[in-house]
């Protein structure tokens, strides 16, 4: 079964075909700069040169039409037809309180979808217009939406609902609702995989550590908290985003700068973080700088700092801990912040392999030695193919 997954942005997208016989990437690609007439289509066919496309994309169905064309390419494609693709999974990024699965889109799921605009503005949009434009290019094919939001959904409710009048959960649903559980999800299993271990016995922190990052324990294969929380904003202090902060901050702030609620909205989201104490936003930016640019030092070293205090209190919230996991950009690539995070959680019998540690690799790896009271693990992230196996299974179980 040949499984397309697709990732929808406002104004780009990515995406990835799958021969789900061997979970193979068949080709991968992404459309950038969509409502232009100098759009730009990246298409890498596995084992061949990328092709680009310069050409005029006004709207997500021209560009899904325009991707669907060069995978049917006679130099530069990889299926014979198009209607050799079988099935289309979309990343969703909030099914609210509606979806604890991925679900195979109709009517109602996109009703619902909508109804949870106000939650994720900037993503849920453009995640239902990539549903809509696959539907009216392949009508007859299955999309399976799959939420960032789902897994986060076994979470108990003294961990989700936030300590505010409850009319406000019961009006708006304000409430704690989690993002990368697709993520979460995927390195967790392939953690227990690894380990030899069943998921169901093992205590797990996943630290999602990117431009975005975000951190969740994981009891017995089960979501029970995350860092982030009824946006992304919650949580780790982030590449260009706050974290937690005072609340009392905000109208403070909109007071003494004249500050309307989209400049501070747009302040905590884009101007902060890590960008917001250096001026850097990138990680390796960071640890380029950091000996001689106190800036970037304090940066770095509170970056480390709440995402140790994030460790130490999942370990609380689970009453113990088995393994770390460590992903994403940030997460598998940098050797300086993992150390760092190790030498202050020996209090725990964490010890980590510093050879282990600088070496590259994009497997799985345990870099924690065998003394090491709790395995201490780096898990390349791989949402596509999460997506697509939720996509194959639940195409199979409504045959």
């Amino acid at each position: 079964m040949n499984i397309f997954v697709l990732n929808c942005g406002s104004s780009s997208l990515k995406y990835q075909l799958f021969n789900m016989k061997d979970e193979a990437v068949i080709a991968s690609g992404k459309v950038e700069r969509i409502g232009m007439d100098n759009a730009i289509l990246s298409h890498e066919p596995t084992g061949r040169d990328e092709a680009k496309v310069v050409t005029t994309i006004l709207d997500h169905t021209t560009a899904i039409e325009k991707v669907f064309d060069i995978l049917v390419d006679a130099k530069h494609g990889v299926l014979t037809n198009i209607n050799e693709i079988d099935a289309v999974g979309h990343r969703v990024v909030h099914g609210g309180e509606f979806f604890a699965d991925s679900v195979l889109v109709d009517k109602q799921v996109k009703a619902a979808i909508k109804g949870v605009y106000d939650l994720a503005p900037l993503h849920n949009p453009a995640n239902l217009v990539g549903i809509e434009a696959v539907e009216a290019v392949l009508p007859e094919v299955p999309n399976i939406a799959v939420f960032d939001t789902a897994f986060h959904q076994t979470m108990p409710q003294k961990a989700f609902m936030y300590p505010i009048p409850k009319i406000l959960y019961k009006r708006h649903k304000v409430r704690k609702y989690g993002f990368h559980g697709t993520s979460h999800r995927y390195v967790s299993v392939k953690a227990a995989q690894f380990l030899n271990k069943p998921i169901e016995e093992l205590k797990i922190i996943s630290c999602h550590i990117g431009n975005g990052a975000s951190i969740a324990a994981i009891d017995k294969g089960k979501s029970v908290d995350t860092s982030m929380g009824m946006t992304p904003l919650e949580g780790l202090m982030m590449g260009t985003r706050s974290g937690d902060l005072d609340p009392a901050i905000i109208p403070f702030v909109m007071g003494k700068e004249n500050l309307t609620l989209n400049e501070v909205t747009s302040m905590l989201n884009k101007h902060s973080g890590l960008f917001g104490v250096s001026g850097y936003s990138d990680m390796r930016d960071i640890e380029d700088n950091m000996d001689n640019d106190s800036r970037a030092k304090l940066a770095f070293d509170m970056y480390e700092y709440r995402i140790r205090k994030y460790i130490g209190a999942f370990i609380a919230v689970m009453d113990g801990i088995d393994a770390i996991i460590f992903t994403a950009g940030v997460g598998e690539n940098s050797d300086t912040l993992r150390k760092a995070l190790a030498d202050h959680l020996t209090y725990l019998g964490i010890e980590i392999d510093d050879k282990v540690n600088r070496t590259r690799s994009k497997e799985v790896r345990r870099i924690s030695t065998s003394d090491s009271k709790v395995e201490v693990l780096i898990v390349p992230t791989n949402e596509e193919l999460m997506i697509a196996r939720d996509t194959l299974r639940i195409v199979q179980s409504n045959k």
